[in-house]
């Protein structure tokens, strides 16, 4: 979407606001939500079809997962917005050839899972029913995926993880949530709308959900992998992940941007799950 359109939005909702506040706060977190992207294109589905398909019903809806089965430690891969399980191309021949038993899952409205809309809370829902299915050693997360990881496990008790890899993570949501109401130019009025819809929803205020402050409570072993150019979630995002998360180890990366698919972390990766 080109900024030319992000903005022509964000002036059209700015306009309503004056009629109704509420009503535009509704459609800005609705378009905030909503992937426009994420779902399997024909050259992406080839690269799950290698893998066992199963679904695991959560709340009535059912929760892609994909299994390449192995011998060696369970590993679960949570991908991030606007994009699938496919993401992880990359690493997974590295994967098989450790004989790890690989899960991965959709999050909600991408990939093959349900849903219209997305927030990081159903992700961490549905990263903690699969869980609970397969009894994970570890779990990696990209970008919100590692934030709803983060989430996961701080809201559920699962024994069975013994290491968190979190790439390109978002500290916190008050950052992702600033970003967004500043590409569209919101006014106050929205913003604030925003702000009260995720409280009245959540029963917590959006300062609430963060990352960082999560991991202070997670005793498992972490690995914070960002990049200093990642131009999506900013560097200090994992700075202060890492700085919180006391149980953790840093690795910075310089180049890779935030999707950090370079075969060079694989073998750190690795060497972390088998330390």
């Amino acid at each position: 979407m080109s900024s030319f359109i992000v903005k022509s939005i964000g002036r059209a909702l700015n306009a309503t606001s004056i009629i109704s506040s509420k009503f535009a706060s509704k459609r800005a977190l609705n378009l905030f939500a909503s992937p426009r992207k994420g779902r399997y294109n024909e050259d992406q589905k080839q690269i799950i079809n290698s893998a066992f398909f199963e679904e695991t019903s959560y709340k009535n809806m059912e929760i892609a997962t994909y299994r390449w089965v192995g011998k060696g430690k369970t590993v679960l891969l949570a991908h991030g917005w606007e994009s699938n399980t496919s993401r992880w191309n990359y690493i997974l021949k590295d994967l098989k050839a450790q004989d790890y038993n690989i899960i991965a899952l959709d999050a909600p409205a991408h990939g093959r899972s349900d849903g219209k809309q997305f927030n990081a809370i159903l992700y961490s829902e549905f990263i903690a029913a699969v869980a609970k299915k397969f009894q994970p050693d570890v779990l990696i997360g990209h970008s919100v995926g590692g934030m709803a990881s983060v989430f996961c496990l701080h809201g559920n008790k699962l024994p069975s993880i013994k290491k968190l890899v979190l790439l390109g993570a978002p500290a916190h949501f008050t950052g992702v949530f600033d970003r967004y109401k500043s590409m569209m130019g919101y006014n106050k009025r929205i913003s604030k709308g925003l702000d009260s819809i995720i409280l009245d929803h959540f029963n917590q205020p959006v300062s609430y959900f963060s990352t960082a402050n999560f991991t202070e409570s997670i005793e498992v072993k972490g690995l914070v992998i960002h990049d200093k150019k990642d131009r999506i979630i900013p560097y200090e995002d994992g700075q202060l992940i890492a700085n919180r998360y006391k149980n953790s180890e840093f690795i910075t990366t310089s180049g890779f941007g935030h999707g950090l698919k370079d075969t060079s972390l694989t073998p750190k990766i690795i060497d972390f799950i088998n330390d």
